[in-house]
């Protein structure tokens, strides 16, 4: 493809003009920075090749942080666009890339690696692991899911944004109707990502199966490593679908092949149900980790075991199987017939059940409890009503003859948020408030934290309500204007000025990380919370082989137990031994820059200079495949030391439960 010099470089929008000179400014002031700071050697050492599975969570979790940033000023940019009618802030073309990058960004950018960072850091030490089975894979796979996200971010400043939605639909996506290259970002951008979740995935199943401490049976797992595991077969399971689609759309858009192009034999429908055979079981993905974090905080601060663990465990099974079976509700619109549409509805609706199970698990679970209102305890009481109205109007969308109104309107945009945002986002927010301390040796400030809640929840409410009346008044969704005649301003304006209120719940937890860095306490314990998981049972910060005697354990809420009774809190020198630890590698590092040049390449169908970096893939494997390094001891008198720190505080984990 002849790409000229002032095609290159997206020119004549004041919004990207700015954004260009933004992204400049900010990498000129982080190289300077860290080069005044004199942070190089740090930075490579410590975080750059790090394979430890906390650090890279933590990785995971700041990168989520800047995408929901930028995602989040897409959504701003929206909502002033349709503010008022006939608005002339953005083009449709603008419109239409600025909607795509904001759902891929906050669903695979953001969501993801906020979960996937949350689950690095938790899963490890709820099951007394020392890290994960895989750890220079768990490192590759952090570093292909940036170079993904990081390709992907910089088509609106080089070459133009992907504008075909985030579902991407051919023929719209296909060269014949978008012949830029914006959708080439998606689908050379996308895969890279997706071959590092895959590759989580793999890790996560592997780890949870064969490195669970003595005594940790299935049903002895922690709810949140319960819904981990699932979440990551879930991920095996659908990931190489998206995978398959994916290279399918980069041979049609780069090498004229016709799988879906209608004029060339293809069927567009083949990437319609390939896409949502990966995009609804995505959405389970996001909300199962969801779930258990919902179940932990709960337990935690009710002061009980999870009401009907059993039950709990069984729900999250039918909704892995069922998230398969679901798919063609998001086409009931596409022809399929009656039949087909009515074992469909029947799927969807059935779903329904599993998922109310668990919201009166978690309500049972509270009853008659000791509730104790910490942050993290507010946000899962808010996700509850808000959820509810996600799922209620799911089950309505879930009906094929009722989803021929609502489908094509913002009362399906509507469902949608109150499904993600409840059911992730303010999960996010409360393993962040739960599990800070445990990443980072001190908490979250609770009163500003109280403004971040309630500036987030009154503000995500009055945004995404008042869509739920636009859509049954028959406002269509995707449009970037609308006629003063519809009647639709009055809402459209309140819903604006809801993203307002949002937007400025982010910065209060933003301003709330940056207070807690400055002023929080931290002469903290490693049990805050008085906490019932292994995750508690270690220092905070974790040190980094996590546990120097791996815990025992006989039930649920093993480290509550250990508490109650007295055993097995403290350690004696004669069991402290030698730890094996993984050794850093900046290879993965290394690969996953090789990937994105490739990529990049890739993206300008530059196929010479694409392949020439590719050789830089394969020579990675070929090295990794001579590694012998087998990493390295930790001595008995370093861990003595450490273990002294902490154990040795008042108030640490000798103590009983109060």
């Amino acid at each position: 493809m002849g790409i000229k010099w002032d095609e290159f470089f997206i020119t004549g929008d004041p919004l990207i003009l700015g954004s260009q000179i933004a992204i400049v400014l900010t990498m000129v002031g982080i190289v300077a920075g860290v080069t005044y700071l004199k942070k190089w050697k740090w930075l490579w050492s410590e975080w750059i090749t790090t394979v430890d599975h906390k650090r890279i969570g933590i990785m995971y979790i700041i990168s989520g942080v800047l995408m929901f940033f930028r995602g989040g000023m897409d959504g701003l940019l929206m909502k002033a666009q349709t503010s008022r009618p006939e608005m002339e802030f953005l083009d449709a073309q603008h419109y239409n890339e600025i909607f795509t990058t904001h759902g891929v960004i906050m669903i695979l950018f953001m969501a993801m690696p906020m979960l996937i960072g949350i689950m690095n850091v938790v899963v490890p030490l709820q099951i007394g692991a020392r890290d994960v089975a895989f750890p220079q894979l768990n490192a590759l796979s952090f570093w292909l899911f940036f170079g993904g996200a990081m390709l992907f971010n910089i088509s609106f400043v080089i070459g133009g944004s992907p504008d075909a939605g985030w579902t991407s639909y051919f023929p719209l996506a296909g060269k014949e109707f978008s012949p830029g290259i914006g959708n080439n970002y998606y689908a050379v951008a996308l895969q890279i990502a997706g071959i590092g979740t895959l590759l989580s995935g793999i890790n996560f199943v592997v780890t949870i199966l064969k490195m669970r401490t003595k005594g940790m049976t299935l049903m002895k797992m922690p709810m949140f490593t319960w819904t981990s595991f699932i979440a990551s077969v879930i991920i095996i399971a659908a990931f190489p679908i998206f995978t398959v689609a994916l290279a399918l759309m980069t041979f049609d858009r780069l090498y004229g092949a016709h799988f879906f192009t209608l004029s060339g034999g293809g069927l567009d429908m083949l990437w319609a149900n390939l896409f949502w055979l990966w995009g609804h079981p995505e959405v389970y993905i996001l909300v199962l980790p969801a779930f258990g974090i919902y179940s932990e905080i709960i337990s935690t601060f009710s002061r009980k075991t999870l009401f009907g663990y059993k039950s709990m465990v069984l729900s999250i099974l039918i909704i892995a199987l069922l998230s398969m079976v679901v798919w063609v509700h998001h086409f009931y619109t596409m022809g399929s017939g009656p039949a087909v549409n009515s074992i469909f509805s029947i799927t969807t609706m059935a779903i329904a059940v599993p998922t109310g199970i668990k919201i009166f698990n978690w309500l049972f679970t509270m009853r008659k409890g000791r509730i104790k209102m910490t942050n993290a305890m507010l946000w899962s009481l808010a996700f509850v009503p808000c959820f509810i109205i996600g799922g209620v109007t799911g089950v309505m969308l879930g009906m094929g003859a009722a989803d021929y109104q609502y489908h094509n309107t913002l009362f399906l945009v509507a469902h949608f948020h109150y499904t993600i945002i409840p059911g992730v986002v303010f999960a996010v927010f409360a393993a962040l408030y739960y599990w800070w301390p445990k990443m980072f040796g001190f908490t979250l400030n609770e009163k500003i934290g109280r403004w971040h809640f309630w500036l987030f929840v009154i503000g995500f409410n009055a945004t995404f309500m008042p869509m739920f009346f636009l859509g049954l008044d028959g406002a269509v969704r995707r449009s970037y204007t609308y006629s003063v005649e519809s009647g639709f301003a009055p809402l459209f304006l309140v819903s604006a000025l809801g993203s307002v209120i949002l937007a400025l719940g982010f910065i209060a937890f933003c301003y709330n990380i940056y207070w807690s860095i400055r002023h929080a306490d931290r002469n903290i314990t490693g049990d805050p919370w008085n906490a019932r998981t292994l995750e508690w049972a270690t220092a905070s910060p974790v040190q980094p082989y996590n546990f120097a005697k791996l815990p025992e354990v006989d039930g649920l809420d093993p480290f509550w137990k250990m508490k109650k009774n007295n055993q097995g809190l403290t350690i004696k020198d004669s069991e402290i031994k030698e730890i094996h630890m993984p050794s850093n590698s900046g290879l993965p590092f290394i690969m996953g820059v090789a990937f994105g040049v490739a990529g990049f390449f890739l993206v300008f169908e530059w196929h010479i200079a694409a392949a020439i970096a590719a050789i830089g893939i394969i020579a990675g494997l070929i090295y990794r495949s001579f590694d012998y390094d087998e990493g390295y001891h930790i001595p008995v008198d370093e861990i003595k030391e450490t273990e002294s720190k902490w154990r040795n505080v008042e108030g640490e984990v000798h103590n009983y439960v109060k």
